[in-house]
């Protein structure tokens, strides 16, 4: 995913309001690049699964390519998950919640939206949160 500039080269600095109108705008765009990105990918391994010529003869050769094919659509089975999140994270703009913690009300650090823009919560939130996780997952 690339560094998202506007037009001037804005980006985000913890020196401003948070999430104003140019940052909604910044994240925006990001998101909506990124799902283009997404959505191009998966177009073109369509493309490839389609003109992909299934008859192997020798077994190996075909098992290698079905491999191939589970790994390639189990990757984009998680990218068709990856796209309802980033639409998710697009309803949040527009309805002002995006960059703030669903678990505390707390704003998310730009950094943090900034790697990851599709989080909904902090990093204190999002370590209990793995903490606990950890923990049912060991009983």
């Amino acid at each position: 995913m690339a560094k998202v500039t506007l037009e001037d080269g804005y980006v985000p600095t913890d020196g401003e309001p948070f999430m104003n109108e140019r940052q909604r705008e910044y994240f925006r765009r990001k998101l909506i690049g990124w799902k283009s990105e997404i959505l191009r990918e998966a177009q073109d391994t369509l493309v490839a699964l389609q003109s992909e010529n299934e008859n192997h003869p020798d077994i190996a050769d075909r098992a290698s390519s079905e491999t191939d094919r589970a790994i390639e659509l189990r990757a984009r089975d998680r990218q068709r998950k990856l796209t309802s999140k980033i639409d998710a994270a697009l309803a949040r703009i527009e309805d002002g919640s995006y960059g703030f913690c669903e678990e505390t009300g707390e704003p998310i650090s730009l950094k943090r939206l900034d790697a990851r823009p599709i989080a909904t919560l902090s990093l204190e939130a999002q370590e209990r949160h793995e903490r606990r996780e950890r923990v049912y997952r060991d009983d």
